[in-house]
């Protein structure tokens, strides 16, 4: 009988562990999903996007958190076993899918523009009049090339956002021309809100001086994480585009958007433009 009630005791010092374990952990991470939200709503950089990877793990470590301390609840320990295990199952197929979607982000994330008649510049936001970071790398990659080819046409391609005092297609030509491309070779696209309606908004351009993007060689330039995803919408729109793919600043700002690029990247898969 003592040697029963030492085994109960220990378990339930144990139970009781775990779930002050699991409250700690569940805290931490809603705190900082919390404060990610704060950042989101003062509109600091990027917040907006490492709020939803936050607020999605979150979300599967709770029900993880749950799972496990049902376990050792007697009434529910068997179907939250069994529950814990098809999630684990779950999670892995998860985990098993983002790393070949990283695989196809990062093979197509290749140079391959050697003689673009045309080059069009994704938006990629901007601040009051500034550029991004992550804009002004897409620019200063269409700069290289334009140095090399003069007389490439150079599309910028976006519209005005919240936030934003002038269309990004504005503060991209402002940003070349400071550095130096010919005015006269920048075409504007001052319109769209998403990649297709950037490359689909540019053909209509091109199509309006004259030219037929199908007979044009046509180069898209994006960070490389987004390269795969914006050459895959102009084929569908029926271009074969080749790529100039920018370097992304700082490698946290990589890695957040690299994130985030797989769920569009599945999301363009499954038929859903984002």
């Amino acid at each position: 009988m003592k040697m029963q009630d030492t085994i109960e005791a220990k378990r339930s010092r144990r139970i009781r562990r775990i779930r002050i374990f699991s409250w700690c952990i569940a805290s931490a991470a809603s705190l900082l999903t919390l404060a990610l939200l704060y950042l989101v709503t003062t509109g600091y950089p990027g917040s907006t996007v490492m709020f939803c990877i936050s607020a999605i793990l979150t979300f599967l470590l709770v029900v993880y958190l749950v799972l496990w301390n049902l376990c050792y609840h007697n009434r529910y320990a068997r179907t939250a076993a069994t529950l814990r295990e098809c999630y684990l199952i779950f999670l892995a197929v998860c985990v098993a899918g983002f790393v070949v979607l990283q695989v196809l982000i990062t093979s197509g994330s290749r140079y391959d523009a050697e003689s673009a008649e045309v080059i069009i510049v994704l938006g990629a936001g901007i601040y009051g009049e500034t550029p991004s970071s992550v804009l002004a790398s897409r620019l200063d990659a269409a700069i290289e090339y334009a140095a090399i080819h003069e007389d490439v046409v150079v599309i910028v391609s976006g519209g005005q956002g919240r936030g934003e005092a002038i269309t990004e297609a504005e503060a991209m030509r402002r940003y070349l021309v400071r550095r130096g491309v010919r005015e006269g070779n920048i075409l504007m696209e001052e319109k769209s809100t998403s990649t297709r309606e950037n490359i689909a908004y540019s053909l209509a351009l091109i199509e309006d001086a004259g030219l037929n993007p199908a007979d044009t060689k046509i180069a898209v330039v994006t960070n490389e994480f987004h390269l795969f995803r914006a050459k895959r919408i102009a084929g569908k729109l029926g271009i074969d585009a080749e790529g100039i793919p920018a370097k992304t600043p700082y490698l946290t700002t990589r890695v957040i958007y690299q994130c985030r690029e797989a769920a569009a990247v599945l999301f363009d898969f499954l038929g859903i433009g984002i």
